[in-house]
């Protein structure tokens, strides 16, 4: 497949890396000049520079033969516009956009996005199902108790590697909430496995991150 990616922060750069060391033809688009120098000295050739909402740069991007747009920039209206002009106007098949605010989901699927995504409202959701009925907690509450949300991509030289969930030595109070494999998520259990290329998400006590990521580090010995 050919995936145009717009937005080279976190979300797009990490996403644009995942998906290159697999069979897809990846273009990742950013639009400011010092974020793209930094991201092409890493993946090279298929990040390019530019403003995805320009028509002229998805046509020179070839946009028109593109079989997935993903419009991942921190910034709603310019997700949705680039999803409406690849649908519109190159006929892409499938449209993922970012949303940044869970209230403009349903106008994005109202104005013809094929997929949305929400981090706020995905890990909002992940920590309802995790807690007992009358003690789910508002993502708000997270800053007040010095609680951090923290996303880690197990490498393939991780020491959690094909480990157990429950085998993994995690700091005291550390929740895994999501595992993130082949692009779905699901709710680990005790016997989950970690494999190489899995993001997983995880509430932790902001003294602790440090501590957490040291578990999922390399295996160096």
């Amino acid at each position: 497949m050919y995936i145009v990616i717009v937005g080279g922060g976190n979300v797009g750069y990490f996403l644009a890396k995942a998906l290159s060391s697999s069979a897809h033809e990846i273009l990742l688009m950013e639009k400011d000049r010092q974020v793209h120098r930094v991201i092409s000295e890493e993946l090279g050739e298929i990040a390019v520079q530019g403003d995805g909402c320009e028509v002229r740069l998805l046509e020179e991007a070839g946009t028109a033969r593109a079989d997935v747009v993903v419009a991942a920039t921190g910034d709603d209206e310019d997700n949705l516009v680039v999803c409406q002009m690849a649908k519109r106007m190159f006929n892409v098949p499938r449209t993922i956009a970012r949303v940044n605010n869970p209230g403009n989901e349903a106008l994005f699927q109202q104005l013809g996005v094929d997929a949305t995504v929400s981090s706020t409202k995905i890990i909002y959701n992940l920590i309802e199902q995790e807690l007992q009925t009358g003690d789910v907690i508002p993502v708000a509450a997270l800053k007040r108790g010095n609680l951090e949300v923290v996303e880690i991509e197990i490498r393939p030289d991780s020491r959690v590697l094909d480990k157990r969930l429950q085998d993994a030595n995690l700091p005291q109070g550390a929740l895994i909430v999501c595992v993130i494999r082949s692009d779905q998520a699901m709710l680990p259990g005790p016997d989950t496995r970690f494999e190489p290329g899995d993001t997983v998400i995880a509430l932790v006590q902001a003294d602790k991150e440090n501590d957490l990521r040291r578990v999922f580090a390399e295996d160096i010995a």
